[in-house]
């Protein structure tokens, strides 16, 4: 069976499927008979490919779980079985919306996992933070989510993606590239990124040739790549979703224009789907951010290292495991962390206990460690390059030098 379809308990909302039912809350005196886990998915529509292999390392980290008796609950000194509910919000914002609020006030679910990417944790962080729910957001880095007045969200598996490009902006003084061309989607985790190594280049002495925002749903890119050429760049950055990186890694390759440097950010989340769609000669000699599993860590204190987990979820097919796969893991982590050193199931209880153990914690996903508005600001990303290996492309760290597995080319071949 495929590893990211979800199963359903044959009950239903506005035609959605839930996996499983609430539990019964808890109290101080009594423990409740599961931990209820609430997350959406995206079964079809432009996230769809993200979301389920996230929704899939959650589920794996509950059946790892379950599979010892439960997680362990500090405040009840034992481990209890945990649920887990799901709706399908199609990747629209507006229908994760209401499901999100179905979630906290209908299921009444002890811990809230939002779905993939900033766009579908957008209205989970107003519903969470006006239900006074604390928010386990495993990958939506839009930098307005953290703010000084909100309690009530993590960040579990990335750095806010203002963060994301620091090695980036280092690496392209490092190779002294004093013209760059940025194209980015008109979203806050794109433009977040862009606005980054805007003001990052230009604190260097170096002024972007090109700075252009497009819509999200942007899927043509023949015309922007001909206007990107004109200004004779030495490395070209796009910010876009898995789509765009396709659409513009497909467009760049038919045109036939060759830049020195190409930068998308997917390529090292989704390989294997970039690469299903783009080919080895379009991904070849192109960089991304660097990510587990590619990225390793096997030195934890809490669940399974980098290897430990590969050969665990996809003992047949290890090529096939992603960094989503794992940031779905890692969110159990901390979610697992946050039951065990909880003083009580209240939320503000299961916020502090993340708090305590920030900075202490190293995972899979590295060394978790959260600000005071609960941003992650510990799960740095190096700059990766694709090679081309046999038929395929092997993806290599090649900056900062701490974490180089491989020398940078440039320019591309």
């Amino acid at each position: 069976m495929n590893r990211y379809l979800v199963a359903t308990a044959g009950l239903s909302l506005l035609g959605l499927s839930v996996t499983a039912c609430g539990a019964s809350p808890s109290s101080s005196s009594t423990a409740p008979r599961a931990i209820t886990v609430g997350t959406l998915y995206s079964g079809s529509g432009a996230f769809a490919t993200s979301s389920q292999p996230q929704l899939a390392g959650l589920k794996f980290w509950i059946s790892q779980e379950n599979s010892k008796g439960g997680v362990y609950v500090g405040a009840y000194h034992k481990r209890i079985h945990v649920k887990l509910v799901t709706y399908n919000d199609q990747s629209s914002a507006t229908t994760a919306a209401t499901l999100y609020t179905q979630l906290i006030t209908q299921n009444k679910v002890n811990v809230l996992v939002s779905d993939f990417g900033s766009v579908l944790t957008a209205p989970a962080v107003t519903i969470a933070q006006e239900h006074h729910q604390l928010l386990f957001d495993p990958t939506g880095t839009g930098t307005v989510f953290f703010t000084p007045g909100n309690k009530y969200i993590v960040l579990t598996a990335l750095p806010t993606s203002g963060i994301w490009p620091a090695p980036l902006v280092q690496f392209l003084l490092a190779q002294h590239i004093s013209k760059v061309a940025i194209l980015y989607d008109s979203n806050d985790f794109d433009a977040s990124q862009a606005a980054t190594v805007d003001s990052g280049l230009k604190a260097g002495g170096v002024t972007p040739v090109y700075y252009q925002a497009v819509p999200s749903a942007t899927a043509s890119y023949g015309t922007l790549i001909q206007s990107i050429k004109a200004t004779n760049p030495g490395a070209v950055l796009e910010f876009g979703y898995p789509p765009n990186d396709i659409a513009f890694l497909q467009a760049l390759r038919s045109s036939g224009v060759h830049f020195p440097m190409v930068f998308t950010a997917f390529p090292g989340q989704l390989h294997q789907l970039l690469e299903s769609n783009v080919g080895q000669a379009g991904l070849s000699y192109t960089y991304s951010y660097g990510f587990p599993p590619q990225l390793a860590y096997n030195t934890v204190n809490e669940g399974l290292g980098t290897s430990a987990f590969v050969q665990a979820f996809a003992p047949t097919d290890p090529a096939s495991v992603n960094f989503l796969d794992i940031a779905g893991y890692q969110t159990g982590l901390v979610i697992q962390a946050a039951l065990r050193h909880a003083s009580s199931l209240s939320q503000l209880a299961l916020r502090n206990a993340v708090a305590s153990v920030s900075g202490s914690l190293n995972t899979i996903d590295g060394s978790f460690k959260i600000d005071s508005q609960g941003g992650q600001v510990g799960e740095l990303l190096p700059v990766s390059q694709l090679f081309p290996s046999g038929s395929t492309t092997k993806i290599q760290m090649v900056y900062p030098p701490a974490s180089a597995t491989h020398s940078a080319v440039y320019p591309a071949p």
